[in-house]
């Protein structure tokens, strides 16, 4: 019995020895490490690494720049079976525990004994949150303590809930996805809520090791992590036996999502992204900025449309180019090794249904051709597939999900051979005279048609990528709001952005510059020009210039108004010469232009200038507001991660009724600088009563589609047919667009064919639904009778009169035939006021 006192006794003194000496040396680290722990408190405040968000005005997703897919959440809206899962998986004991686990620790200081390190620490929840905060990540003795020694200051200086925030949105869960919202978005594609209890786990299942139980990378391995994770929510009673019944049985439905914008709007996104870099500078891919941009999202989604389907119809308009690629083997020998490899897994995944409604070739390896086509890229509504079958008048494809389409007879037969802008070879006779087995193609979507009991089939047309470029711009004449723009067919395919840095020959849709310097010189609308051969020898062009008009043919004496819808060459040149070139530029340069980039020399007024759709459509909007200057921007606000304001745009804006001298107009509870006014509105109102005529009756007759009367534009084709443009509008909306090849060359087609089509498929849908809007009549303007081919004021009675408008210093005089005075025939409104011209019979309604 001694001895065994004296043993319990010397165990005793044993015991309590140790227990002091860790006491002491915990206390002397705790006495040397205190100085260097950061301060706690500033976790509250912490700046998460966010990425640059761009928005549409509408609060639409554009896009986002930055290595770090983050978006923050609040406690309240983490979903309680993840709070679950991640406390099964991490921290059972999260909301017991004082910061630590004694029992993990244990095992981390038996790891470090017998092999000189950590492999697994049994660190908390909140131990977690201290070293992805406050300290690196190495695994070290001295970084252990300090964690331990914050965790037990976080613990009282923040709730529980307030740490289980910080971890969820911090910590790193695979594939550029930080935090639990983004995971939700990159793994499922869906918001947080939506996710299931088996989809949670899977998330919950990531912080331990993100590459090596990523489901997409590791389908096998995350799968079992996740019934894991499931097994021990139920172990721990956090779920019923159905509901874990249910978990465990879930298939995988993991797939890698990228971003996934709410408004396609690239081009316009990598233009804010540069403009904000140059701003603010690089910390932009890290601060969570949100910048707000003028977009109006219906706007950009009907651009994205017009464009491209435009190229789409021209470049079917000139025939079939040729295959992607030809004779590409259905399958290869090594694929199987090649599918075992890989790890591909039954995971119950269900296949797809076959889109195309053509029946599955049961039996047919295609896994080489799906291989091809998952390495292709898809452009838009564009999708690579392979030719099965081309026999007679049917066509069999294969898609990436080994799929099969049967595409139409009456959608192929479109493609006969190109061979030059004006020549394509002979109609079709068989799919195989141009396609055979293993051919790399396109397809688009075709219109939808019944089946014979009335079910809708969704139909697939034989397609190519245009070789064909275009550009699209849209802003609002009243401030100069960008509104839509796209850059190309497709950015992805290539990022140069032709509508915002692209300049080329603007051709006839500068001539509206010129007509407005001469209307406000003094000529008016029915000044007659002659319509006549002319050769310049000028020293500043190389060689003796012959202008032309388009169709080879010359008219004669012309009414300016007339010229301008017939878009008529040689009138341009005249007028040009007439009022001078130093007068024209001087103008031009009133609306925004670079005098540098003007040439000083007669072609100028036929476009000669290279100029961009961006400020062809700047030009525009002073013609549509009424003459006043605004200039074009994108960027309405900047936000911080906070919500504060960093940067607000204070656009000019129109203000018609403002006194001359008003320099500010309060708008909506703001206040905005007001809009110069460049030109007489006189003038203006003259200039878009004639573009309303290009549309009536000229050159731009396709617009009258729309069956609007407060649409106005003119039609643009350069020389040989390099450049085809559109550029119009009413007072709500301007826009401009451009097709042509990136290397300049014949497109075979003018403006009126290539470009208008585009500007009408816009305006046909963003202007649905609203009322026509035009520019009021503004005092000092007459309707007076004029002879159709003098331009000089009509008899009474005389036949071949017809209307025009005149700023009242400008009515022509008579044409005398006789020694009798005749009266000034003037057509004025009851009140005495001058008639609108829609309350007059239409200027060229009886030429």
């Amino acid at each position: 019995m001694n001895a065994t006192k004296v043993f319990f006794k010397w165990l005793i003194y044993l015991l309590f020895g140790l227990f002091a000496f860790g006491t002491a040396v915990a206390f002397s680290v705790a006495l040397y490490l205190g100085p260097q722990l950061p301060d706690i408190e500033q976790l509250r405040n912490i700046q998460l690494q966010t990425p640059l968000r761009i928005y549409t005005r509408d609060e639409k997703l554009v896009a986002e720049f930055g290595e770090k897919r983050r978006t923050p959440v609040q406690y309240e809206q983490i979903p309680q079976y993840f709070i679950q899962a991640i406390l099964a998986a991490e921290d059972t004991n999260f909301y017991n525990h004082s910061g630590i686990d004694i029992k993990g620790l244990g095992r981390a200081v038996l790891q470090l004994a017998q092999s000189g390190s950590i492999q697994s620490g049994g660190s908390t929840i909140t131990m977690q949150v201290a070293r992805n905060y406050l300290l690196t990540l190495d695994q070290t003795f001295t970084r252990k303590f300090k964690e331990i020694m914050i965790s037990l200051q976080m613990e009282k200086i923040l709730s529980k809930e307030e740490i289980m925030e910080l971890y969820v949105n911090k910590i790193y869960l695979g594939n550029r996805a930080y935090g639990i919202d983004a995971a939700a978005e990159v793994y499922y594609g869906k918001e947080l809520h939506e996710l299931s209890l088996a989809q949670l786990a899977m998330i919950a299942g990531l912080p331990k090791a993100p590459s090596r139980y990523n489901p997409v990378v590791n389908p096998r391995r995350a799968l079992l992590r996740r019934n894991w994770i499931v097994h021990r929510m139920h172990f721990l009673g956090m779920i019923d036996e159905q509901t874990y019944e249910a978990a465990i049985r879930e298939p995988i439905s993991a797939r890698y999502h990228g971003l996934k914008p709410e408004v396609q709007a690239p081009y316009v996104a990598e233009m804010v992204r540069a403009e904000v870099a140059e701003q603010l500078g690089d910390d932009i891919y890290t601060a969570g900025y949100r910048v707000y941009t003028t977009l109006d999202s219906e706007a950009q989604s009907a651009a994205n449309v017009a464009l491209v389907q435009g190229l789409l119809d021209y470049d079917k308009r000139h025939g079939w180019r040729g295959v992607v690629q030809r004779d590409i083997p259905a399958a290869l020998d090594t694929e199987a090794d090649e599918l075992s490899q890989e790890g591909e897994l039954d995971l119950g995944i269900e296949p797809q249904e076959n889109e195309g409604g053509g029946e599955l070739v049961i039996g047919e390896d295609t896994s080489n051709w799906q291989k091809v086509l998952r390495s292709t890229p898809t452009y838009g509504d564009l999708k690579p597939v392979i030719v099965s079958s081309a026999e007679e008048k049917t066509l069999q494809v294969v898609t990436e999900d080994g799929s099969y389409i049967d595409v139409p007879w009456d959608l192929i037969t479109w493609a006969k051979p190109h061979h030059n802008p004006y020549w394509k070879g002979p109609a079709l006779k068989a799919s195989s005279d141009i396609l055979r087995r293993g051919d790399l193609v396109y397809i688009e979507p075709a219109d939808d048609e019944p089946d014979a009991e009335g079910l809708v089939q969704r139909r697939w047309q034989l397609s190519q990528v245009p070789n064909v470029q275009g550009a699209f711009v849209s802003m609002s004449p009243e401030d100069g709001s960008l509104l839509a723009l796209v850059g190309g067919f497709n950015f992805y395919q290539n990022k140069f952005n032709r509508a915002y840095q692209g300049a080329r020959q603007a051709g006839s849709i500068f001539k509206p510059i010129i007509y407005m310097t001469a209307l406000e010189s003094g000529m008016t609308a029915a000044s007659i020009i002659n319509d006549a051969p002319v050769v310049f020898n000028d020293k500043e062009l190389e060689s003796t210039w012959r202008p032309s008009n388009s169709s080879g043919k010359f008219y004669g004496p012309t009414r300016l108004r007339h010229a301008l819808y017939k878009s008529r060459n040689l009138v341009s040149i005249r007028i040009l010469r007439s009022i001078g070139i130093n007068t024209a530029i001087r103008f031009a340069t009133r609306f925004g232009l670079n005098p540098d980039q003007l040439p000083r020399d007669l072609s100028l007024a036929l476009g000669s200038a290279t100029l961009s759709p961006y400020e062809m459509a700047m030009v525009y909007a002073t013609v549509a507001n009424g003459g006043y200057k605004v200039n074009p921007y994108f960027i309405e606000r900047i936000e911080n991660s906070d919500g504060e304001v960093l940067y607000q745009a204070e656009p000019a804006r129109v203000c018609r009724d403002c006194p001359q001298e008003a320099d500010k107009v309060q708008i909506g509870g703001r206040v905005y600088p007001v809009a110069p006014a460049i030109a007489d509105k006189r003038s203006v109102y003259i200039m878009q009563t004639m573009l309303k005529d290009v549309i009536q009756q000229g050159t731009g007759r396709r617009a009258r589609a729309l069956g609007r009367s407060d649409i106005a534009g003119k039609t643009g084709t350069t020389n040989d047919l390099k450049d085809a443009w559109f550029a119009g509008f009413n007072q709500d909306v301007v826009a401009a667009t451009w097709v042509g090849f990136d290397q300049p060359s014949n497109i075979g087609e003018y403006g009126s064919k290539a470009a208008l089509p585009i500007w009408v498929s816009f305006m046909q849908e963003y202007l649905a639904g609203k009322p026509e809007r035009s520019m009021a009549q503004p005092p000092g303007l007459v309707t007076v009778r004029i002879d159709s081919e003098t331009g000089k004021r009509a008899r009474p009675g005389q036949k071949n009169a017809i209307f025009e408008v005149f700023r009242v210093e400008n009515v022509p005089e008579e044409e005398v035939t006789n020694t009798s005075e005749t009266p000034v025939e003037i057509i004025q409104s009851g009140d005495g006021s001058v008639p609108s011209v829609d309350d007059a019979p239409a200027p060229e309604a009886l030429f």
